[in-house]
């Protein structure tokens, strides 16, 4: 496709010989009326604005029960909150396809979609996922409505221009332009840092966070997701979800997926500095080496090994861990990838499964138990499992998946790796199951959380 608009400014001064075109200022009329409005034109319609509703209970006073102040004050049953938040999303396919961040709709009892021709529909989470940011909603009743096309974000190149368009603070449908300031921009204050940003100049403000990141050509190059500022507005530090990215949740969500599919690496990674590259012979630092194995990685099954450095995936540069997660869930489940890696002095290649964590036996217990662990639901710990609660690839035992009824007296929450109740240790699921049995008055559990060790005394 022909670009909209292809802008070529430089500024040279010339010490000999003749002048070349494109070391000029423009000459007439044409050249300096170049403007982004055919662009904006073509693109604008498709980026839509969200309000999200949630109700919110609010706390009682204190004395609303007290028969002394509330015959004063009036004090009574405290009313639901209404709490609306706005920002913008992208309409992807004509019946109705829009994608936002999560942080946009999470938690909303009723989303409201207004179009930039002031049409409304009510939309429906279809699939999310918090990790990644990523929200993806059906209007319903909608039937051809605009729509944008995904760039190859691979593709992307720093310096190139782009348009960031949303509705920055409620004002309405604005649009602002700038550059590609940074590629495999990873973390940042948002998800788990599941993948990698792209980084733009272009203002982004509160409000914009689901809006496009449009290229030159018109194509969504990204969802804009956050920025990094000290006074709340915009210091030309934005983040947009790549569009490779967003391809993969808009085909599961079409699919009828409620969950996100990624393959799993079972892989721990660390980033390739300069003094590790020189140590294993490397011509240059690059690339992530492998410091830890699962037993059922794929990558273990294509003979990869701790120590290897991994360079790329399907000849995409890999040069950090959200970078390597990025790679493996644009390419989806099934099938497999080349994988180029370091050894020992050479550079190898192995063909590494696309596949999702396994699910093992599914091995799962549900207390029924004249305790305060009725209703506590654990399960032997699984790759799926680890990956679903992100833990370290080296944890095993036993971990809690659903806490109801009396189990909430435990004060143990989903995640949770239980290590001993009342000094047993817990190894299986028959250990837990016996431990549970006991009717001492007082408990002492011990448990795994967010990767520190938690003891609790507990009086039954």
């Amino acid at each position: 496709m022909k670009p909209f608009l292809t802008l070529s400014i430089c500024a040279a001064v010339v010490l000999a010989g003749p002048a070349r075109a494109e070391d000029r200022v423009p000459q007439d009329a044409a050249e300096i009326s170049l403007s982004f409005a055919p662009l904006v034109r073509a693109t604008a319609p498709a980026v839509v604005n969200i309000y999200a509703r949630r109700i919110v209970e609010q706390r009682q006073s204190p004395f609303a029960n007290d028969p002394f102040f509330s015959q004063f004050f009036g004090l009574g049953q405290a009313a639901p909150r209404v709490q609306n938040s706005l920002g913008s999303g992208v309409i992807l396919r004509e019946d109705g396809i829009v994608v936002s961040n999560v942080h946009v709709v999470a938690g909303a009892d009723e989303i409201r979609v207004v179009l930039s021709d002031r049409r409304e529909y009510d939309g429906k989470v279809i699939l999310a996922d918090p990790a990644a940011d990523i929200a993806v909603i059906q209007l319903e009743g909608a039937s051809d409505l605009p729509a944008l096309t995904l760039a190859d974000s691979d593709q992307a190149e720093v310096g190139d221009l782009v348009l960031a368009i949303g509705n920055p603070f409620g004002v309405g449908q604005t649009v602002t332009s700038g550059i590609v300031s940074g590629l495999a921009r990873s973390g940042g204050g948002m998800g788990q840092g599941r993948g990698y940003f792209i980084q733009t100049d272009a203002p982004i403000n509160p409000g914009n966070s689901g809006g496009a990141l449009i290229d030159m050509e018109g194509h969504v190059l990204g969802i804009n997701s956050q920025i990094v500022t000290r006074s709340g507005g915009s210091n030309g530090i934005g983040f947009a979800i790549p569009a490779n990215l967003v391809s993969q949740y808009v085909e599961q969500a079409e699919a009828g997926r409620t969950a996100i599919e990624r393959p799993w690496s079972g892989i721990e990674v660390q980033v390739v500095d300069a003094a590790m590259a020189e140590a294993m012979g490397m011509p240059a630092p690059r690339g992530v080496v492998i410091a830890r194995l699962h037993p059922d990685s794929p990558f273990a099954g294509a003979g990869l090994q701790t120590g290897d450095v991994i360079t790329a995936i399907s000849g995409l540069d890999v040069d950090g861990p959200q970078e390597l997660e990025f790679r493996l869930t644009t390419m989806g489940t099934g099938g497999t990838a080349p994988v180029s890696y370091w050894r020992d002095g050479a550079m190898e290649e192995a063909e590494v499964t696309l596949s999702p964590a396994p699910a093992g036996t599914g091995e799962s217990l549900r207390i029924r138990a004249d305790t305060m662990f009725d209703g506590l639901a654990a399960a032997v710990l699984t790759p799926a499992l680890i990956e679903r609660f992100s833990l370290p690839l080296s944890a095993e035992g036993i971990i809690v998946t659903g806490v109801t009824g009396a189990a909430r007296a435990t004060r143990l929450q989903e995640g949770d790796v239980i290590l001993s109740i009342n000094g047993a240790d817990i190894r299986s699921l028959d250990d837990l199951a016996a431990a549970v049995q006991d009717q001492s008055r007082r408990w002492q559990i011990a448990f795994v959380r967010d990767g520190q060790r938690v003891v609790l005394r507990i009086r039954g």
